[in-house]
């Protein structure tokens, strides 16, 4: 079964134009959604708390901005876009005591509405807008006249137009123009947590580190191990993105391709399908998201350690000293971002 697609022809732009929009968050997302909404003529505000290091940026954008509270009390639709971790206090602190009857809640990731931990009173729409790219790309591509395709899944449908508000919130950050597809809360969170943890994030990443340390472990120079195993995956990545698996084959050398065939089985074999579909069911049973909460109020012990490791792996010192020395790269730190 496919999924319906909906284009600019699909979209109303006058729904979401006779709405005051909060975006709570000024991060990645937030800050593309609320400058792409801006510059389509939607009445936008950002919801910052006070002594917010974005502020400024916010305020120097020509943007309004409020507390979350009073954003969320000024608005009568509110977009959600802080960390997950996050969004239940802010919901329980700021927006919950200023939501009424008529007015949409909107997020661009499920997990607080499908695992429970954020329930909206049934008079209000809840909807999602799930741009499938960062924030920064959907800025730009916006700004260029095009768009990223995005995911819209509707949760309760109190006013009987949450679909159509949600694809004019979509057409406002420019995703109409690329394609958006319907899905439901528990899909999209439940398919974002896979991917993220199996292959996008988690399996890359140990992927990666091992085949650095397998070479380095051989002898091999830690500089070619991170060009062999790390650099040169953005050209492939570049060649799924444009074509698919048949793309990238076509275009790598014909050794290359012989070596993925038969030797890419041997590194995902049963064993490691099979801890995929246990890593699905965790995230299916609400198992990893209980987990991940109570790490969060711990205070993220075993994500710090985490990050520690990863500065201080040797392929992060060697891929330091390389990045700074390619003249068309301009390296980025997490530092960069604050």
């Amino acid at each position: 079964m496919s999924a319906t697609m909906y284009y600019e022809a699909d979209a109303n732009p006058m729904l979401v134009g006779q709405r005051k929009v909060a975006v709570l968050g000024f991060g990645s997302q937030g800050h593309a959604h609320a400058l792409n909404l801006k510059d389509s003529g939607i009445d936008v505000s950002v919801g910052l708390r006070p002594g917010s290091n974005r502020t400024q940026t916010a305020a120097d954008a020509g943007l309004r901005v409020l507390t979350p509270a009073d954003a969320a009390e000024w608005a009568d639709l509110i977009m959600v876009l802080v960390p997950d971790q996050f969004q239940q206090g802010l919901y329980n602190e700021a927006i919950a005591p200023n939501l009424g009857e008529g007015d949409a809640l909107f997020f661009a990731h499920g997990f607080n509405i499908h695992f429970g931990y954020v329930t909206p009173p049934q008079n209000v729409d809840v909807a999602m807008v799930a741009p499938k790219g960062p924030g920064h790309l959907v800025r730009r591509q916006y700004e260029a006249g095009s768009g990223v395709p995005a995911l819209v899944a509707i949760h309760q449908d109190a006013s009987g137009g949450a679909k159509d508000l949600a694809l004019s919130y979509a057409h406002g950050i420019g995703a109409t123009r690329a394609g958006v597809i319907e899905t439901t809360f528990k899909a999209e969170t439940e398919t974002d947590l896979f991917g993220e943890q199996v292959i996008l994030c988690g399996g890359v990443d140990e992927m990666i580190r091992a085949a650095f340390e397998t070479l380095t472990d051989a002898g091999y120079e830690p500089e070619m191990a991170y060009f062999e195993v790390l650099h040169e995956l953005k050209l492939i990545v570049d060649l799924l993105f444009e074509g698919g698996l048949p793309w990238m084959r076509y275009s790598v050398s014909d050794t290359a391709e012989y070596g993925d065939v038969t030797r890419g089985p041997r590194i995902v074999t049963e064993q490691t399908r099979e801890t995929m579909r246990e890593i699905l069911g965790e995230i299916q049973s609400g198992q990893f998201a209980e987990e991940w909460m109570a790490e969060v109020a711990a205070g993220t012990p075993n994500l710090l350690a985490a990050r520690r490791a990863v500065a201080d792996h040797q392929i992060e010192t060697v891929g330091k000293q390389l990045r700074d020395m390619m003249p068309f790269l301009v390296a980025k730190t997490p530092e960069d971002d604050q």
